[in-house]
Order: structure tokens, then C-alpha cells, then sequence
């Protein structure tokens, strides 16, 4: 076969990519035809440019005397009951080395006849089906198999039955779609006078119509006096002259199942290459759900566990550094609350508390709105998709929360320049107090040796110096850690939402791998599927 036209190569790549896509994600049967149709596709362009027509038709309609009477010979037996055993019949016009007999493998047609080289018919391949309305199952079977592969499908009708729901519901309607490659022919018309035969043709016509084969053109012959036979083989030969019978029936077939695959494509989904629930892209889903999402994961992680541990340790310190020396030691007897959560390692449990029934429960409502949201538009087909896709088991995204709550750094250890300053203050007020302290004691062993007038006492204001020395840096002393404790605390609560921002970008992270890259992945696929269904159908 040639080479198809481009838009014939662009179809088919979309729905290879529609059907790649799709591919593990939709469990629909359209999916499986258009598989189908690709296969065809592929082995139909490698056996070259034979036009195959089949001839269908029921029990009594002059089928096999048509197929003889081109054949130009007995080829099938016709007959009210068809001794057949549901193998088709072919009629060759070509030569030995043509490729036609590979076609026929293909096609599992084994009875075949070789007409003479013909120059208006060269290349027709020509086939007599069995019987649709067959009592063996195997006859129908065939028939539906054949109608699904050959270029070009003539139907061939009777005066009697014509309008035979059966042929019109199960094969001619359905084939709405094909209505280029697809002929009908009634048969038969010497049965009918002048008058009866144009009610007739009308009305065939008037059915066809309604059931979208406007373009199927209507042959009316005779296959005993051969009646119309000519306009018949003219019909053929003109398509076969073409060389286009097998792109278009590709095309019509590619058209068809991008149709089907189409109703997995609304109309707000098709064509959408957004990106869903990304920030930095946007973010598709409403950004009010993706903070309830990162809320509900930050309290099932302990985040606010965590926010109260890293203030009170920052107060716990900053109070230390800032507050009477003589009394540090006194923090060793409390442990610091963060060292006891055990953060800081992504590879061990931390010892955060695990989350109870109530932030269990609003963490699965806060998932199953990012859900909801991030299928909005979606085909049933996605939506399912994606709701699989978002079933993250509950351990798994616990581990994944305590591991990003556990790595992440919640704040410089760094001491501030105020706080050093205030501590060194705090030294030179208690090395102060204690100059003062032992010049009292000096004072006192000088007294019980009576050597106290030995040595003058400096006074201020009628005060001792070593009193005023103790007094004033135990009371300066005392002063700077109450003037400190606020500015500890104020930087206390700094720390804390610095750290809660760090840690909810951790969980917001967390909640991007595991729940909305997964879905706007799948949004995203939607979109590619949708796109490629698209430019097939158009």
C-alpha cells in the first residue's frame, strides 16, 4: 500500500500516543479497540496496495450470484442455504507476484480465484462473505471479523428485506462513520416494475440517510440479467483506480475509535495542559483546599507540638544566657523539650506523639477535597484514576510527615550579639557582688582581730563600699534578667513561627509528592490523552 497521506500518519500517531497514555490507567474497552485498530493499521500499510471489497449480505439476497457474475465465472455456490463453512471466497485481478495472496494470509482466506490481469480492475481483490443472518454461529462470526478488516464493504440487499432491522442496526448503522468506504447495492430489481423499483430505491435512500450514510451511494442491479452491473464495476474500479480505499477505510477506522475513546474527553478536560496544585505553576486547585491539606497534615504531624517545643526552648536558653550565672546549673535538672522529641534525623522515628482519631479524621476530609477538586471536569474514567492514585495508605504518608518534620532545620543555633552582651553584664555583676562579698569577709576577720580600724573603709553616701558593692550587683543582677525575660520570650515567639513555617513548607512538600504531583500527574495525562484523541477524531 502507498504511503498514507500526512493527516492519516498525524491520526494515527495521536492515538498511539491516546492509547500509550491510556495504557494501565483506564480500564475501558475502547482503549483495547483502538489497540486493535493500530495493529490493523500496521500490517494493512506492510501488504501493499490491493484494494480488498467484500461483498455481505443475508441468506437469499443474491450475494454469491453477484460476487459470480464480476468474477465472471462460478467461483461460490449460491443458493437459499449456502454450503459453506463460513470461509469466504476471493476473486483476484492482478498478477502472480502482486502481494495479493500475503493479503489473503492476512486475512484468512483461504478459497481463492485469479481472474486475468484487468487494467480498470488490476488490483481488486474481491470477496464473498458468508451469510450475517447465518444459523451458524461460526458464519456470523466470520462475517463480523472480515467487515472489521476489508477496504471497502458492499452490502448487498433484496427487495423483500431491505429494511431488515437486523442488517440496518447490527451493521449499517454503526458504520455510520464509514459511510466512504461502505456501498449499497440492491439487488435483485428485475423483481420490481418501473414504479415499485423508484419506491424502493427512495426508500432505502430515505433510511440510509437517516442513519448518516448520506455519502454511501445506492447501486440498484440485477446479478441474473445484469441489469446495473456496469455502473457497479465502474463504481469499483474507480476506487480501485484511486489507490485510496485502504487509506480511507484507516482513516475512517482511526476517526471512529478516537470517537469512542472521546467520551473519556470532556469538554473541560480536553486540550488542558494545566498543572494541578502547583504552586509554582499556578496552582489549579482552589489554594484555600491546599492550605486546609497542609493544616491537617501539619497537626497529624505534631507541628504544633514541635512550634511549642522550640519555643520554650528558646526561652529555656535565652533565659540562661541572660539570667543570674549562679543559677544555670539549675537548667541541666530540666531536660530541653526539643532534645526530647529526638528531631534531627530523617532516618529514625522521632518521638512526636502519633495523631489521634480527630486529626486522623480531618486529614483524610482535607485529602478527599484536594481529590474532589483536582477531579473537577475529569471523565468517571480519570476521576477513578485519580482517586487511585490519591489512596495513599495512612502509615505510609505518617512515615513520610515524620521524616520531614524530623530533617527539617527549625532555626539558627547562633547566639544574638544582645544576649552575649547581657550575659558578659550579668558576669561582671556577679564578680562585682562577689568583690564586695569578700571585702565584707575581709572586714569581718579584721574585726575579730581588732585590726578593723587598721584599714579605713571607703563609704558612698554614708554607705560601705563592699555593702554597696554585694547590694548593687545582686540587685542589677536581678533587675537585667527581668528586663531580659521579655525580649528572651519575644524572640522565644520569633523562633516559634519561624520554625512553623519551615515545618509546614516541609509538610507542604510532603503533600506535594505524595498526593497533588501524583494527581496533576494523572490531570495532566488527561489532558495528553484528551489532546491526542482529539487531533485523531478531528
Amino acid at each position: 500500500m502507498r504511503t498514507p497521506d500526512r493527516s492519516l500518519a498525524d491520526r494515527l500517531i495521536a492515538l498511539r500516543e491516546a492509547v500509550e497514555v491510556a495504557e494501565g490507567r483506564l480500564d475501558a474497552p475502547e482503549v483495547g479497540q483502538a489497540r486493535a485498530v493500530l495493529a490493523k493499521a500496521g500490517a494493512r500499510e506492510a501488504l501493499g496496495d490491493a484494494t480488498v471489497v467484500a461483498l455481505a449480505g443475508a441468506t437469499g439476497s443474491g450475494k454469491s450470484t453477484l460476487f459470480n457474475a464480476l468474477s465472471g465465472s462460478e467461483v461460490s455456490t449460491p443458493g437459499v442455504r449456502r454450503p459453506t463453512t463460513g470461509v469466504a471466497h476471493a476473486t483476484v485481478w492482478g498478477r502472480p507476484d502482486d502481494g495479493a495472496d500475503r493479503l489473503l494470509d492476512w486475512l484468512e482466506v483461504p478459497r481463492r480465484h485469479r481472474r486475468e490481469p484487468e487494467a480498470a480492475l488490476d488490483g481488486l481483490v474481491l470477496l464473498d462473505l458468508p451469510d450475517h443472518d447465518s444459523v451458524r454461529l461460526e458464519h456470523r462470526l466470520e462475517v463480523d471479523r472480515l467487515v472489521g478488516l476489508v477496504d471497502v464493504l458492499v452490502w448487498v440487499l433484496d427487495p423483500q428485506k431491505y429494511a431488515d432491522a437486523a442488517v440496518h442496526e447490527r451493521y449499517l448503522a454503526p458504520l455510520a462513520g464509514h459511510a466512504g468506504v461502505l456501498m449499497v447495492v440492491l439487488n435483485q430489481i428485475d423483481r420490481l416494475d418501473e414504479a415499485a423499483a423508484r419506491a424502493c430505491l427512495a426508500d432505502l435512500r430515505g433510511l440510509l440517510d437517516r442513519e448518516g450514510l448520506a455519502a454511501t451511494p445506492v447501486l440498484a442491479v440485477s446479478a441474473r440479467t445484469g441489469a446495473g452491473l456496469a455502473e457497479l464495476r465502474g463504481e469499483l474500479a474507480r476506487r480501485v483506480g484511486a489507490r485510496r480505499a485502504a487509506t480511507e477505510r484507516l482513516l475512517a477506522d482511526v476517526r471512529g475509535s478516537a470517537a469512542e475513546l472521546a467520551v473519556h474527553c470532556p469538554e473541560e478536560a480536553a486540550g488542558s495542559s494545566r498543572r494541578w496544585g502547583r504552586p509554582a505553576a499556578g496552582g489549579s486547585v482552589p489554594g484555600d483546599v491546599v492550605d486546609d491539606l497542609t493544616d491537617a497534615l501539619a497537626e497529624a504531624a505534631g507541628v504544633p507540638t514541635v512550634t511549642a517545643a522550640v519555643e520554650r526552648s528558646t526561652r529555656r536558653t535565652g533565659t540562661g544566657r541572660t539570667g543570674w550565672p549562679v543559677l544555670r546549673w539549675t537548667r541541666k535538672l530540666r531536660p530541653d523539650p526539643l532534645t526530647r522529641l529526638h528531631l534531627g534525623d530523617e532516618r529514625a522515628r522521632t518521638s512526636l506523639p502519633s495523631a489521634g482519631a480527630v486529626e486522623r479524621a480531618r486529614m483524610a476530609t482535607a485529602v478527599r477535597e484536594v481529590r474532589d477538586a483536582a477531579a473537577d471536569g475529569l471523565a468517571p474514567a480519570w476521576r477513578d484514576e485519580l482517586r487511585r492514585t490519591a489512596e495513599v495508605s495512612e502509615d505510609r504518608l505518617a512515615d513520610a510527615l515524620d521524616r520531614a518534620v524530623g530533617g527539617t532545620e527549625l532555626g539558627s543555633d547562633r547566639v544574638p550579639l544582645w544576649q552575649r552582651a547581657a550575659g558578659g553584664l550579668q558576669w561582671l555583676l556577679l564578680v562585682t557582688a562577689l568583690v564586695g562579698a569578700l571585702w565584707l569577709l575581709a572586714l569581718v576577720g579584721l574585726g575579730f582581730f581588732q585590726l578593723d580600724d587598721v584599714v579605713p573603709l571607703p563609704r558612698v553616701e554614708g554607705l560601705p563600699l563592699p555593702t554597696l558593692l554585694v547590694g548593687g550587683g545582686l540587685l542589677a543582677g536581678a533587675l537585667l534578667a527581668l528586663v531580659a525575660r521579655p525580649l528572651v520570650s519575644l524572640r522565644a515567639r520569633r523562633q516559634a513561627r519561624a520554625a512553623d513555617r519551615r515545618l509546614r513548607a516541609a509538610v507542604r512538600g510532603v503533600a506535594e509528592e505524595e498526593l497533588l504531583a501524583p494527581m496533576a500527574e494523572v490531570r495532566d495525562e488527561a489532558a495528553r490523552f484528551c489532546g491526542a484523541v482529539t487531533t485523531a477524531a478531528r
